[in-house]
């Protein structure tokens, strides 16, 4: 696989339907995890929500990435991940383009995940979390439909390359 090819080249690896059907599942990801949050921000109120023993609704505004890592005051540190967040989605958007078909599938789910959250970034300055799990008094960090999807591609990435090279 060459990661340099010509714009001719290019060309057909993106325009393939079966990629535009992939970034279709992307962009369907995504308005799923728009639907969730703008729920949750245009319907909250300031206690948490409680739905069941292990769950809360619990709307919290997170600066950083997941599980609020490098979160910063620093309007310039911010700014800088969000435009390597930018660049990561269309690399992988890239990778969705030239891969296999079980490969785009799962490329989508993560970049549907990543562009919630990289719209919420843009647009909010800040990504809203709000599924609290919980046990107790043990509580899991809180996090939103884009960290499902995200999380859930990234596994199926893990297994795939540790269960199934040769696919």
């Amino acid at each position: 696989m060459k990661f340099f090819i010509n714009l001719k080249e290019r060309g057909k690896y993106f325009f393939i339907k079966e990629n535009i059907y992939f970034l279709i599942f992307a962009i369907i990801v995504f308005f799923f995890d728009r639907f969730s949050k703008s729920k949750i921000v245009n319907n909250f109120n300031e206690a948490p929500y409680y739905v069941n023993d292990f769950i809360n609704l619990d709307l919290i505004w997170n600066i950083g990435i997941g599980f609020g890592l490098l979160s910063t005051n620093s309007t310039l540190i911010y700014n800088l991940v969000t435009f390597l967040i930018g660049v990561i989605i269309i690399i992988l958007i890239y990778f969705l383009t030239i891969s296999k078909k079980i490969d785009k599938f799962i490329y989508s789910i993560i970049i549907g995940g990543a562009l919630g959250n990289f719209y919420d970034r843009v647009i909010y300055k800040a990504v809203p979390d709000f599924i609290d799990l919980h046990y107790n008094n043990f509580h899991w960090f809180t996090f939103n439909v884009a960290d499902i999807f995200i999380t859930i591609g990234i596994i199926l990435l893990l297994v795939r390359d540790l269960l199934f090279k040769n696919v």
